[in-house]
């Protein structure tokens, strides 16, 4: 691990280096070369950016997920005298990720893609930083076991959890008898205040535009649903080891207060901080310590107002209908989680491909939920087989409405 004194660097693999969560990682990263040290990054197709990415960090592995931009990129490698090794595949990502000589694993794969890579790094014992909810959310108790056996260190990246896990006593044995609820905030995303009857015709990049934050097509489409927070609220349920009624969520348009918690004496401690990933990234890598994150820093003087609104009045609860399922799957049978993580990916991708109508997103999620019953998965096939089948039933619905 690195530090100001002049020990080893910390190593640090970022999967998923060309969206947005890795570009941060990258950022803070270079504001810090005396502790940090890139070993490996992954991506899926954007060539061009890992190849820059490359030239700037100078990685012992790049990693791209087919083979045919693993050999486009290593060609370009090679053009530009770069010693970055380059691989390919689902299994080279998982290696990169719990390789011997890395500390630190940014997992920020979106989707259910990331899970194997994420298992990787858990059961190699790696500080492993969380942007991808759906390892927890499909992986659930396996997956928090796999972190228990591998002796990892788990810090959640998402600002909602980050926020969370920064209220919480550092001593985690504590938790259960000290904490009354969570709170998750959530900005309402761009339709809060739309006439519900309207968002059948949202188009994608209306969707898209979220008001507070940049963020990946797939993850704007979440935050408009709210089926973002919806996963959150599962994963909270694994991270924190709360029941599910003791986590709710409000909407705080300004996304200032990340979330909070509730103590049984009812007090409630908050986090604070502009709406920018470079804060939790930079918690998360550098913890149990602070470094700079180059975000701004916030300008009390310049708010004037703080506001929050419940989703169950004003008609919230017919804006985000999908909010409700998360309860509802924690509730139902073991691998419900995952049913519906992998029905929503198949929803939001055929709404962004304009196969679907943005208020039939639900109606996919729900459908699925409906028609798969899942059995307790016990292993990573386990997992991935009830992932395939899920979305073969979700297609089957998209199919279906597309008619």
């Amino acid at each position: 691990m690195s530090d100001f004194f002049g020990s080893v660097k910390q190593r640090v693999t970022i999967l998923g280096s060309t969206g947005s969560i890795g570009v941060s990682t990258l950022t803070v990263i270079a504001a810090h070369p005396e502790r940090f040290e890139v070993f490996a990054l992954t991506a899926a197709t954007q060539t061009e950016t890992l190849l820059q990415q490359c030239v700037q960090f100078r990685p012992k592995f790049a990693v791209m997920a087919s083979e045919a931009h693993g050999r486009d990129l290593e060609r370009k490698c090679k053009g530009l005298n770069l010693s970055t090794r380059v691989l390919c595949g689902p299994q080279a990502i998982t290696e990169v990720a719990s390789h011997e000589l890395v500390d630190t694993v940014m997992a920020a794969i979106v989707g259910a893609a990331g899970l194997a890579s994420c298992l990787g790094a858990a059961r190699a014992g790696k500080r492993l930083l969380l942007a991808n909810k759906e390892a927890l959310v499909v992986g659930g108790d396996f997956f928090m076991d796999a972190v228990k056996t591998g002796g990892a260190k788990l810090l959640p990246i998402d600002s909602e959890h980050s926020a969370i896990f920064q209220s919480l006593p550092d001593d985690e044995r504590t938790w259960a008898s000290q904490i009354d609820k969570l709170i998750l905030t959530a900005s309402g995303g761009p339709f809060r205040q739309r006439d519900p009857v309207s968002l059948r015709d949202v188009t994608p990049d209306q969707a898209c535009a979220h008001p507070n934050w940049v963020m990946g097509r797939k993850i704007s489409v979440d935050s408009a649903t709210m089926m973002n927070k919806a996963l959150e609220v599962i994963e909270a349920h694994y991270l924190f080891g709360v029941r599910s009624e003791q986590i709710e969520v409000i909407i705080h348009p300004q996304s200032v207060i990340h979330s909070m918690v509730q103590y049984k004496d009812n007090s409630v401690v908050a986090q604070l901080g502009t709406p920018d990933m470079k804060v939790p990234i930079a918690l998360g890598l550098s913890w149990p310590d602070r470094i700079s994150s180059g975000a701004s820093a916030l300008d009390f003087r310049a708010m004037s107002n703080l506001t929050f609104e419940s989703v169950d009045s004003n008609g919230h609860d017919r804006r985000f209908p999908g909010l409700a399922l998360a309860w509802a799957v924690l509730e139902s049978a073991p691998g419900s989680t995952s049913v519906l993580n992998a029905a929503n990916e198949i929803a939001v991708a055929s709404f962004l491909a304009g196969e679907i109508r943005f208020d039939q997103i639900h109606v996919v999620n729900v459908e699925t939920l409906e028609s798969v019953s899942p059995a307790t998965p016990h292993s990573l096939d386990d997992l991935l087989a009830l992932d395939q089948s899920s979305r073969l039933a979700a297609r089957t619905v998209v199919n279906r409405l597309a008619r």
